[in-house]
C-alpha cells in the first residue's frame, strides 16, 4: 500500500488522482484529503476515500464538516489553514504526496512535504516558478523524491534516459521541446481578443481543468510557467528549452539528443495519464484512459508560437533570465491579473500588460530563503494591484512589448526566447 496525501484534492488534478486511486484499491491508501472552500465536494470524497485527516481554507467550516463525517460513521479529522495543509503534508506515515494546489499558496506545504522526506508528486509549477534554486536544494537535503505530473513535464521524464540525474551534457540532450496547445485563441483574429469574455477564455479545446489554469492556457503564461518549471527540472539553460504548438494535443513534449535522435510521449490529452504514471512509477498502472488511435487521427500539425499573440510566453522567458525574483513577480502578477480578468476587471489583452508593469516596477533582486520568497511575492501583488487600481481599459496587449528585455537592451526576437532565428 502507497499511502498519499492529496493536497488539492477538489481541483482537476486532485479529482483525476482520486479517480486513479480509486480503480486500484489494493494498491493506495488516502490518509489525507484538503479542499480549501469546496466543502461539499471534499465531504463527498471524504465519504469514499474514508481519510483519516480532512482540510479546509476557513475555520468556520471546519465545525459544520466535521459533524456530517461523523453524522455519515468517519472518523475524519477536521482542520482548517496554512498549519494544517503543512501537518499533513508531513505526515509520517504518509509516503507519497500530491501537490495540486493552484498557485503561491501551494508553496509552504510543498515544501513541508519535501522537508519530512516525501514522494513528491508535483503539479503545481507555481512552486519551482517561484523558489526553484531553494526547493532543488531542499529535495537533495532532505532526499525527497520528485515525480511531474504536469503532462509536458512528466513527457520529458519518460523521454530521458532512466540514470539522467540532471546532467544533459552527460546524457547527450540537447533541447527539450514543451508542446502546447496554443489554447482556444490560437487561429482567432488578433482583433476579436479584445472582447475575449472569462468563459470563452476557459473554454480549452482539449483539456478540462480549472478556471485560472485554463486562462494561463489561453494566454499560453501557463506554457511560460513550464518554460521555468523545466529549467529546474531538467537542469537545462533557457536556450534549451523550445516551445512548439501541437493543436492536438498528442505529442505531450519531445527530447532531442545530440545524435539527432528525437524522444516523444504519446497518449490522449487525459492528465490521468501522467497521474497514473507517478502514482505507480517506476511501475505502471491502468489509469482509465482510452488508447491512442492513430490511424483515427491522421495527422500531426506543429507550429512555432506567436509572441504577438501570446506576450505572456515572451514575459516568462524574461523573467526566466533575468533570475533573483523575477519569476516570483511574474508568477504574482500573473495571479493577480487573471483574478481580475475572470472578475470582469481587466480585458483579456489587458493581462500581459499588467505582468509586463509589474516586472518594470519590481527591481530584480536575490531570494537566498523562502522569507525572501514570499516577500517578494507579497510585493508583487501589491504593486500589482496598485497598477490594476489605475488600470485604464485601452492598456490591452500593446503594453507588453514596453518592458526592458533582459539581454543587453535588445528587443526580443525569436531567437531569444528558444524557437530558432
Amino acid at each position: 500500500m502507497k499511502r498519499l496525501t492529496v493536497l488539492g484534492a477538489t481541483g482537476s488534478i486532485g479529482v483525476s488522482t482520486l479517480d486513479v486511486v480509486a480503480r486500484h484499491p489494493d494498491r493506495f491508501e488516502v490518509v489525507a484529503l484538503t479542499g480549501n472552500s469546496r466543502v461539499d465536494a471534499l465531504y463527498e470524497q471524504c465519504l469514499r476515500h474514508r481519510p483519516r485527516y480532512a482540510v479546509v481554507g476557513r475555520e468556520q467550516d471546519v465545525a459544520g464538516l466535521a459533524e456530517r463525517l461523523c453524522a455519515a460513521g468517519l472518523q475524519t479529522e477536521v482542520m482548517a489553514g496554512p498549519q494544517a495543509l503543512a501537518f499533513v503534508a508531513a505526515l509520517p506515515e504518509v509516503d507519497a504526496v500530491m501537490a495540486a494546489i493552484v498557485g503561491a499558496a501551494g508553496l509552504q506545504p510543498t515544501l513541508a512535504a519535501v522537508r519530512a522526506g516525501k514522494q513528491i508528486l508535483l503539479a503545481n509549477k507555481e512552486v519551482l516558478v517561484m523558489a526553484g534554486a531553494l526547493f532543488m536544494a531542499e529535495l537533495q537535503a532532505h532526499d525527497a523524491t520528485l515525480l511531474p505530473i504536469d503532462s509536458e513535464h512528466n513527457a520529458v521524464f519518460q523521454s530521458l534516459p532512466a540514470d539522467y540525474a540532471g546532467a544533459p551534457a552527460r546524457a547527450g540532450v540537447s533541447r527539450i521541446l514543451l508542446t502546447a496547445s496554443g489554447g482556444p485563441f490560437r487561429a482567432v483574429p488578433l482583433e476579436q481578443l479584445k472582447t475575449v469574455t472569462p468563459d470563452e477564455a476557459c473554454a480549452h479545446p482539449n483539456w478540462s481543468m480549472g478556471r485560472k489554469i485554463s486562462v494561463d492556457s489561453a494566454t499560453m503564461m501557463n506554457k511560460g510557467l513550464e518554460v521555468i518549471e523545466a529549467h529546474w527540472l531538467f537542469n537545462v539553460a533557457p536556450d534549451q528549452i523550445e516551445v512548439v504548438v501541437h493543436p492536438q494535443s498528442v505529442i505531450h513534449s519531445l527530447v532531442q539528443y545530440v545524435d539527432g535522435s528525437v524522444v516523444a510521449e504519446l497518449g490522449n490529452p487525459d492528465m490521468r495519464t501522467p497521474i497514473a504514471h507517478a502514482l505507480a512509477w517506476p511501475e505502471r498502472i491502468a489509469a482509465g484512459v482510452a488508447p491512442l488511435d492513430l490511424p483515427a487521427l491522421a495527422r500531426l500539425d506543429f507550429e512555432k508560437p506567436d509572441f504577438e499573440r501570446f506576450p505572456c510566453l515572451a514575459l516568462a522567458y524574461r523573467a526566466l533570465r533575468a533570475g533573483g525574483n523575477a519569476a516570483a513577480v511574474l508568477n504574482a502578477a500573473n495571479e493577480v491579473a487573471v483574478a481580475a480578468f475572470l472578475a470582469g476587471r481587466l480585458p483579456f489583452l489587458g493581462i500581459a500588460g499588467l505582468i509586463a508593469a509589474t516586472l518594470d516596477a519590481v527591481p530584480v533582486s536575490a531570494v537566498p530563503d523562502l522569507e525572501a520568497i514570499l516577500a517578494a511575492d507579497e510585493e508583487s501583488r501589491a504593486v500589482a494591484t496598485e497598477l490594476l487600481g489605475r488600470w485604464q481599459p485601452q492598456e490591452t496587449r500593446r503594453a507588453a512589448p514596453s518592458v526592458s528585455w533582459p539581454l543587453e537592451g535588445r528587443s526580443p526576437r525569436s531567437g531569444d526566447f528558444g524557437v530558432g532565428s
